[in-house]
């Protein structure tokens, strides 16, 4: 079942993506003199075919929805599949995922299979994105992660506040990897957002990010799908690297990020940053 605090999250979610749409996206006619942008909740609710006073209630997380009735009003929101599992896990659907075990299990059970891509940075990630371990490549490329505080050591605050890391990629390839890993992690995380963990990452992304105001504030969500990019380590000449994600099966709310080089000239460079 879902939280009070996860049906206020989806009640969020749901009047962002409300507020994308036009009425003619979704088969309506243009109204003039609409006070606010998107669709109204009576236009959303009739489309989904409930009441106006449910779905209001819904939006105010007010009440639980039944997987089909939700899925309609996904429809008519025009979820795709990433954000509608988002949203029937915040209804209690998809139960968060909890890492079996202490922590230290996933980190010395996967380290022996980090260090065995010694040319392919790789790195471990618990569910709320933090850094368990990594190879000597990684470390390499983005820099060693044990260096960094330990309230600092997580993904999203390395690519968006780690000069090291940032750095390396050029402004094309930075933005989109980082909004992708966000909205990943933002799908992934949301439904442990009472999460003490989560709560102190936003405030020290906040702070210390605070010209990305609008992404900490952002309800997208999708995966971290896979990409190449090209970096610019110190001491080496640019190399492309093909970005793959995988989940351990004894751990599944662990990541495995691991970057390929795109080529064996690409390997070699890395070889050089050691």
């Amino acid at each position: 079942m879902s939280t009070p605090a996860a049906g206020q999250e989806l009640g969020t979610f749901l009047r962002a993506y409300r507020a994308l749409l036009k009425p003619e996206d979704v088969g309506l006619p243009t109204a003039p003199r609409r006070r606010t942008p998107g669709l109204r909740r009576e236009e959303v609710a009739s489309l989904a075919g409930v009441s106006i006073a449910w779905y209001t209630w819904l939006e105010q997380g007010r009440v639980a929805a039944s997987r089909q009735v939700l899925e309609s009003v996904g429809r008519v929101l025009r979820l795709d599949d990433t954000e509608t599992r988002h949203a029937l896990r915040l209804a209690g659907f998809y139960e968060p995922e909890v890492e079996p075990g202490p922590a230290a299990g996933p980190r010395s059970a996967l380290q022996p299979v980090l260090d065995s891509w010694p040319v392919s940075p790789a790195v471990l990630l618990d569910r709320n994105f933090d850094v368990v371990a990594w190879n000597a490549a990684w470390s390499a490329v983005w820099g060693d992660p044990s260096a960094v505080p330990a309230d600092r050591r997580n993904l999203m605050w390395l690519l968006v506040a780690d000069d090291r890391l940032r750095g390396t990629l050029s402004h094309a390839d930075w933005e989109p990897l980082a909004m992708s890993v966000f909205q990943h992690f933002r799908a992934q995380a949301t439904t442990a957002s009472s999460d003490e963990r989560i709560a102190a990452l936003y405030r020290r992304l906040t702070a210390d990010a605070p010209e990305l105001s609008h992404w900490w504030s952002c309800h997208s969500v999708g995966e971290l799908t896979t990409r190449v990019v090209t970096v610019a380590p110190p001491g080496a000449e640019p190399l492309r690297m093909s970005l793959a994600s995988l989940r351990p099966v004894d751990a599944p709310s662990s990541l495995i990020l691991l970057f390929t080089p795109e080529s064996p000239d690409d390997a070699t460079r890395v070889l050089t940053v050691h």
